[in-house]
């Protein structure tokens, strides 16, 4: 069972699309550290890992926010957003009872999509340039986007292999990558995205994996990309939220009102 939080925070309705910052997991990566926090509520400059995840969605226009984190940390992220009144958003919060898988968690955004096209951003993606670009020539398509960027480490993420400008394959962790192009954790889905979830077997880890995901828009031709401008970072280990902290030092996220 997932519950559901939600708070209306009066502010003027943003565009029709909206946004989904998926925030749960283990952390484990990032041990001792996520021993008693959730790795998404760790200092990125002077501000929460998660903030930088909000301001990028309201810096491009999206206002109506979905944070889906684990049951042990929901208190948490409900006391320092609230209702996202103070942040200029609003927020709906559900709790993914047991870790299955982003493409899991995805799934507990069905209802506040309502049947509407939607990004995606993991909470540990931090980054320094525009999604709204990408998300407005989004809106008015259909299928799934996902956003790509040149890694130097291409066995460390899921690889995108390139032919004729389309993605032809999304390999995860590969061991003898076909390209350095990593699929960053910023997506965008039509409504088919549910369906398409509800269709998936999980993993050999025995999660539903959001790369199967892409690989069934891939298989029918629905699948597009675009290269993520500025510098991006998966703040998910100590070394690389060490590098996020150097390059966001001194960032104001202007989210206060």
């Amino acid at each position: 069972m997932a519950y559901q939080y939600y708070f209306s925070s009066s502010k003027e309705e943003g565009r029709k699309l909206k946004g989904v910052i998926l925030a749960g997991g283990t952390g484990t990566r990032l041990c001792p550290l996520t021993k008693a926090v959730n790795k998404h509520l760790l200092p990125v400059g002077k501000y929460p890992m998660i903030c930088h995840t909000v301001s990028k969605f309201k810096k491009a226009g999206i206002e109506e926010l979905l944070i889906v984190t684990g049951k042990d940390h929901i208190s948490s992220f409900v006391h320092l957003l609230g209702s996202g009144y103070d942040w200029g958003v609003s927020l709906t919060y559900k709790v993914q009872d047991q870790p299955g898988g982003i493409a899991q968690a995805l799934a507990l955004a069905e209802d506040f999509s309502n049947k509407q096209p939607i990004t995606v951003i993991l909470g540990d993606n931090i980054f320094s340039g525009d999604i709204s670009p990408y998300i407005d020539d989004f809106t008015q398509a259909s299928g799934a986007k996902v956003l790509l960027k040149e890694v130097t480490d291409p066995r460390r993420y899921g690889i995108a292999e390139i032919k004729d400008q389309k993605i032809v394959s999304i390999e995860e962790k590969p061991t003898t990558p076909k390209s350095n192009l990593a699929v960053t954790g910023i997506y965008m889905y039509d409504c088919d995205v549910f369906k398409i979830i509800k269709q998936l077997k999980p993993s050999s880890r025995g999660e539903l994996e959001i790369t199967d995901v892409n690989n069934a828009y891939m298989k029918k031709d629905r699948l597009t990309f675009e290269i993520l401008n500025g510098w991006w970072i998966d703040a998910g280990t100590h070394e690389s939220l060490q590098q996020a902290n150097k390059l966001a030092k001194g960032w104001d996220l202007g989210l206060m009102n």
